[in-house]
């Protein structure tokens, strides 16, 4: 089956290394890249099986994958490890992302060409099978999984208010711990 979480082989190598540190924390792995450069990157997103991660839970993560690829050594040249949340618009990685995000706007690519295309946008119908189903203006098209290359959600004013609204319900978001925002003319004179 196709992997979306790791697409290089190095990338691989690092999955099956850190996979077993942030499940044992009780996180999973969304997507982890070594990106190029003058010196490299290493981008792990991870996540709660629920969803949603915090930024000291990141920090908690970040430790105990320094610790193991200090031990492994997988990488030979320098990097900065970079342990994020997927965000809002989010890679879409495994099966199962397909299932949670239906109903939002959704931009993939496939390997090969698929009907002439290979970049297809529309609204995620969840998933049949090994299908990834997406509403185009032309129809419903089931993509398989092994076909698709990328994917990502489409930021939306929708997509982030219920984003918000989810984490308001989780308790993970305090409107009161945000400062009012002034803006020119708001002063009352």
């Amino acid at each position: 089956m196709n992997d979306l979480i790791a697409k290089a082989a190095i990338d691989h190598r690092l999955a099956e290394i850190i996979t077993p540190v942030i499940e044992d924390l009780g996180f999973e792995l969304v997507r982890v890249r070594l990106m190029g450069g003058k010196t490299h990157l290493l981008q792990i997103m991870a996540e709660r099986p629920e969803g949603g991660i915090e930024v000291d839970e990141c920090a908690t993560i970040s430790s105990a994958v320094s610790a193991i690829l200090d031990v492994e050594d997988p990488i030979t040249d320098t990097y900065t490890l970079e342990v994020s949340s997927p965000g809002i618009d989010r890679p879409l990685t495994r099966l199962k992302d397909f299932e949670t995000f239906e109903g939002y706007e959704v931009k993939l690519e496939t390997t090969d060409l698929i009907d002439g295309r290979k970049r297809f946008k529309g609204v995620l119908a969840g998933v049949d099978g090994d299908e990834v189903l997406i509403n185009l203006d032309e129809g419903t098209v089931g993509l398989k999984f092994d076909w698709i290359s990328d994917a990502k959600l489409v930021l939306t004013d929708e997509l982030i208010k219920e984003m918000l609204k989810a984490r308001k319900a989780a308790g993970t978001l305090n409107e009161n711990d945000f400062d009012e925002i002034e803006t020119e003319g708001s002063e009352e004179d």
